[in-house]
């Protein structure tokens, strides 16, 4: 969306939480990285992203989440930073201008608030440069930001692969009635890998032993209509992160527990790294009736009623 005010432009894009609804670990590369296969969507809650071709300073923040990161939170703002950077080396003539955050997601929660922030930055800025979204040099920037930034690009529910960079189709995933929670608790990623204790070059048991690869063809999912068959799929998944951060910190265990226990809840699992847990419901009144009684035991927590899956926003 653009308007103008007064001589400058002002064009907003929204950057929504990220859900890692399937996370699998598949090995821990000889560089140390770890390579994952994971089904994300994006929730109808979170952050807002000017552009405003005048403005004074590079980047103003606003929102209830301003303030963590201007005391240095998870440094969101320096995505946003960096994304201008990243695509500037590809294309050096981007138009003058700064960005205004509206933050609301919670950082350092799993649910990739600042790479979500980085991509809605790429986006504004190729929209502005008169480029599309799917150009060569935005994708190159974005895989250069971040692990999470190119799904976020893309906006679409699919599965990434590797670190991020290897995206597989889009998949019809229907939006469902969801709750995102996070207790405020900082779970660093490093950390929650280490938990996997595997050395470098060593592949991944999962649970029972079982080979859980994720389909690479669409028509291997559920169609868009099969809301019985998404959720089949879903708890076949897992989080192969959730064991570490648990361990780390025993407040997300008791967080979905309190969810899955919640009427009319289909799936409650921890996002990315954590420690955001999401849930997906049946209808919109069994969701309310959820963060009502959420609320009430939890109310220093971030809660969110929203909804995950495609047309979500």
């Amino acid at each position: 969306m653009a308007e103008a005010e007064g001589r400058g432009l002002r064009q907003s894009a929204f950057a929504p939480a990220k859900i890692n609804l399937i996370l699998h670990v598949r090995a821990r590369r000889a560089d140390g990285y770890h390579d994952l296969e994971s089904l994300v969507s994006f929730a109808g809650t979170g952050d807002q992203l000017t552009f405003v071709s005048d403005a004074d300073e590079s980047l103003q923040l606003t929102g209830p989440m301003a303030t963590v990161l201007a005391d240095g939170g998870s440094g969101a703002e320096n995505l946003v930073a960096r994304a201008r950077a990243a695509l500037s080396r590809h294309l050096p003539d981007l138009p003058a201008g700064g960005f205004i955050l509206d933050k609301h997601l919670p950082v350092a929660s799993g649910i990739g608030g600042g790479s979500a922030d980085a991509a809605a930055a790429l986006r504004l800025l190729a929209d502005r440069a008169g480029i599309r979204p799917d150009h060569p040099a935005l994708l190159r920037a974005a895989s250069e930001i971040g692990a999470d930034v190119p799904v976020c690009v893309a906006g679409r529910s699919r599965v990434m692969y590797g670190t991020g960079a290897d995206l597989g189709p889009p998949l019809p995933l229907p939006a469902f009635p969801a709750l995102l929670a996070n207790p405020g608790i900082a779970v660093p990623t490093p950390n929650v890998f280490r938990g996997l204790a595997l050395a470098p070059g060593a592949r991944f048991t999962p649970p029972g032993d079982t080979d859980s690869a994720l389909p690479t063809a669409r028509e291997a999912w559920p169609t868009a209509h099969d809301r019985a068959g998404w959720i089949a799929q879903l708890k076949a998944g897992r989080n192969d992160l959730a064991g570490p951060a648990e361990t780390i910190a025993p407040a997300i265990a008791a967080l979905r527990e309190t969810l899955a226990a919640c009427p009319g809840c289909l799936l409650a699992r921890m996002s990315g790294s954590g420690a955001t847990v999401f849930a997906l419901f049946a209808d919109d009144a069994t969701r309310d009736a959820a963060a009502a009684r959420l609320r009430a035991r939890y109310p220093e927590y971030w809660i969110a009623a929203t909804v995950i899956g495609d047309d979500a926003e």
